[in-house]
């Protein structure tokens, strides 16, 4: 068996848009006939740049190989131009094509992904989600509103969720770390203190932020909520600085979690050593892949640190992170999303019940695509999957930042 054809297929789920504005799926074909599916996340260039950047490496180092032969063809992917480094935009197209290679095995082989990487030591999964505006809440507003994200998040809980998460506290922006406005330091209490008493101690609070402040930023916005007990501190600094990371986790008595903007082993084994996080949210789609984010996995037992792997994409991505965390026995839960699309582009597939999802035994990544309707929805933006703020933290008016995708108003 060989992996013969690629296809990419850039799809935009549609409004609110949740997940990013679009997806990059990978279609690939042995000269047997089977189809792996798969999915890429990098998003630091444009998707037809990408669809040139996933083309060349699945020519250069993937095209007529035995889809077993993994960590060979991971090496060649990491070794590229001499390299032998985690490279965000290679990486995370080898990532995609890594999880479709893993889909065909499972598929010729008749078996779940997870029964091929150790087998099953996870019989439900715990979910989270993002806290979204309900029907009845403004786009707008919602983002800055501690009583409808309490309403959210209850609503959340009364479908089983025991987890959800949050970001009130202030903008990303290009311009590095920043100290937070003490107007974003209130929102963020204020949120805090409303979903708390909104969950009492039947769900955990996941506070969000993307490594946009400075160190004393994040440590003095990480002792304003310790008091509400938040599961995690997400990404409170640049996860590219572990030193000033475990600076922060030491200051503020939060987990702190990080992971969707690394790549490869050698990106997270200094945030292990370093003791900079406690909870690893490595994105498949561009971490290395199932087999890489599974060393990962495994490097974490080691530092007594979980997973949690974290989800902004599409379904596929998803079932990706599902069949690895079915495997490990240091995993705390997985990120989903619940959509009408992603529901469909995979044709119910997966189910989160009561908060929880049981791994699927089918064959594969365990899902089935609905090709059809991911080439409906293509891609005729000029924005990337997901951006952030050119314009600097506003001290005076406050911040009312929307997320890397903004939903759209119309």
């Amino acid at each position: 068996m060989k992996l013969q054809d690629l296809d990419i297929i850039i799809t935009a789920p549609p409004a609110p848009g949740w997940g990013g504005r679009y997806w990059i799926l990978v279609k690939v074909t042995t000269n047997t006939g089977i189809v792996g599916w798969g999915e890429c996340y990098a998003a630091s260039v444009g998707p037809r740049a990408m669809q040139a950047v996933i083309e060349d490496v699945f020519t250069r180092h993937m095209q007529g190989e035995n889809p077993e032969n993994i960590e060979l063809m991971f090496r060649r992917a990491y070794s590229a131009g001499f390299t032998q480094r985690p490279d965000l935009t290679v990486m995370g197209a080898f990532s995609g094509l890594e999880i479709a290679c893993w889909d065909i095995l499972g598929k010729d082989r008749g078996r779940p992904v997870h029964a091929l990487i150790g087998g099953r030591m996870n019989d439900r999964i715990r979910a989270y989600t993002y806290l979204y505006p309900l029907p009845h809440h403004d786009l707008t507003a919602f983002w800055t509103s501690p009583q409808m994200a309490a309403e959210a998040a209850a609503d959340c809980m009364a479908r089983g969720y025991t987890a959800v998460k949050f970001d009130p506290a202030g903008p990303y922006t290009l311009r590095g770390g920043h100290m937070p406005a003490m107007s974003d330091i209130s929102q963020s209490v204020a949120f805090c203190k409303a979903i708390r008493e909104a969950v009492g101690d039947r769900a955990d609070l996941l506070f969000g932020t993307h490594g946009q402040f400075t160190t004393a930023g994040a440590i003095r916005l990480g002792r304003a909520i310790a008091p509400y007990s938040p599961l995690w501190y997400e990404e409170p600094v640049p996860p590219d600085n572990a030193a000033q990371m475990a600076a922060v986790a030491s200051a503020v008595g939060i987990p702190v979690a990080t992971g969707e903007r690394l790549t490869t082993k050698a990106e997270f084994a200094p945030i292990l050593r370093s003791g900079a996080a406690s909870i690893l949210q490595p994105a498949l789609g561009r971490a290395g892949g199932i087999w890489e984010v599974k060393k990962i996995a495994a490097m974490a037992e080691v530092y007594n640190a979980q997973l949690a792997p974290h989800l902004y994409a599409g379904p596929i991505e998803w079932a990706a992170n599902l069949q690895l965390a079915a495997s490990i026995p240091n995993l705390l839960m997985c990120e989903t999303i619940e959509t009408p699309f992603h529901d469909a582009l995979i044709k119910g597939s997966i189910r989160v019940e009561d908060g929880f999802v049981t791994p699927s035994d089918a064959p594969g990544l365990g899902i089935e695509v609905d090709e059809d309707l991911a080439r409906a929805n293509p891609y005729t933006g000029t924005g990337l999957h997901l951006e952030m703020q050119e314009a600097p933290c506003d001290y005076v008016n406050g911040n009312a930042f929307e997320g890397g995708a903004p939903a759209p108003k119309t």
